[in-house]
């Protein structure tokens, strides 16, 4: 029990080091990329940092397969130069028993990541698109979806508009039994508009079937009505930016994923990847352990026997391979090639039994 312990410390201090050096640089990269974007934009230095904040914990939580791979190399490397793994080995203690520490370590932070880093992820990231959007257009835009329907703002320098729609297509590109409440900048409501269907083409809404209502002071809204076949509402939004409002998966908390995905089914919309989404979330700690046994299968071995450095980078390499399959996995089931269940938990089984083979085999053979 004791070595068990030893071995976990070891293992946390390695991945608490490695995350925090990946961590400076990848903050100190996307610094640079944030002035380049937003330099001409007119906003502070402390605004770029705080993007650069906000932005840092997605790439983090993107690159833990990394971490770990690094941390078991550091850990098993460190043990076999110190002669200890030897030692572990003679006292009769085999290498999968050897790895039940570090194995759980990674179980246990997959879990952390799962419930407590996804949450953050998602706030920053959310903070992150609202400010950006902000930066650009003087306004935010956001979407949201409930029981009412679909929830839509689009801001700018002229000030707000507020779409509400029962239902759309699959993309958003077309809202149905729409209406749209404007707002002057600072002030209240000065134009309503319901519509039969409201279609985004660049420039803005094309609505048909449409009635407006003016609502400023002074005036009777529905003696001054009027109705159009066909109105044109100018808007800054495009249908990329309107997909990265709700097509982002990551931005959703794991606690309220559930209840967004049965709010778009109930939309209209296409659930399928934030359904992926969840199912490889779910299985990220057994993903993580994975790539704890591939890294251990190439670096448990004493330095004696020379060929660490290119055993180090086969782990890597494979580690990589390995996340590659399992992002392609994510993108067939995204596009319905193959099960939401079989893209999201194929690709950590097949590692974890790959690895294990690789194990036995130095074990044994």
């Amino acid at each position: 029990m004791i070595l068990h312990l030893y071995f976990a410390r070891r293992f946390a201090i390695s991945i608490l080091v490695i995350t925090f050096v990946l961590f400076a640089l990848v903050a100190l990269v996307d610094l640079v990329d944030q002035t380049r974007k937003f330099g001409d934009f007119g906003i502070s230095f402390a605004q770029i940092l705080g993007l650069t904040l906000l932005n840092v914990p997605e790439t983090i939580n993107q690159i833990l397969p990394l971490i770990m791979i690094l941390a078991t190399v550091v850990l098993f490397i460190g043990l076999a130069r110190t002669s200890e793994l030897v030692a572990t080995r003679a006292a009769g203690r085999s290498a999968l028993r050897a790895l039940i520490a570090p194995v759980a370590v990674a179980m246990i932070i997959g879990g952390l990541a799962v419930t407590m880093l996804n949450p953050i992820v998602a706030g920053t990231s959310s903070r992150y698109s609202q400010l950006t959007e902000s930066y650009r257009s003087g306004g935010a835009s956001t979407l949201s979806i409930s029981g009412e329907g679909l929830w839509l703002r689009q801001g700018s320098e002229d000030g707000q508009t507020v779409i509400r729609a029962w239902r759309s297509n699959k993309d958003a590109s077309i809202l149905y039994d729409v209406m749209f409440l404007e707002y002057a900048p600072g002030g209240g409501p000065v134009r309503r508009i319901a519509a039969e269907s409201a279609a985004l083409e660049p420039g803005g809404w094309t609505l048909k079937n449409a009635k407006e209502w003016s609502l400023r002071a002074g005036q009777n809204p529905e003696a001054n009505a009027t109705r159009h076949d066909r109105l044109e509402v100018p808007s800054t939004l495009t249908l990329e930016r309107i997909r990265e409002s709700f097509g982002r998966p990551s931005s959703i908390s794991i606690w309220h994923l559930p209840e967004f995905i049965a709010q778009l089914d109930q939309a209209g919309f296409s659930s399928r990847q934030h359904r992926v989404w969840l199912q490889s979330e779910l299985a990220r700690p057994v993903f993580l352990m994975s790539m704890v046994l591939v890294a251990s299968a190439f670096t448990m071995r004493h330095t004696r026997f020379g060929g660490t450095g290119i055993a180090v980078l086969a782990a890597v390499l494979l580690g990589f391979s390995l996340y590659f399959i399992r992002s392609f996995a994510q993108i067939l089931g995204e596009n319905g090639q193959i099960p939401v269940y079989l893209a999201a938990w194929a690709p950590p089984a097949a590692s974890v039994l790959l690895a294990l083979g690789l194990l036995l085999h130095a074990e044994d053979g």
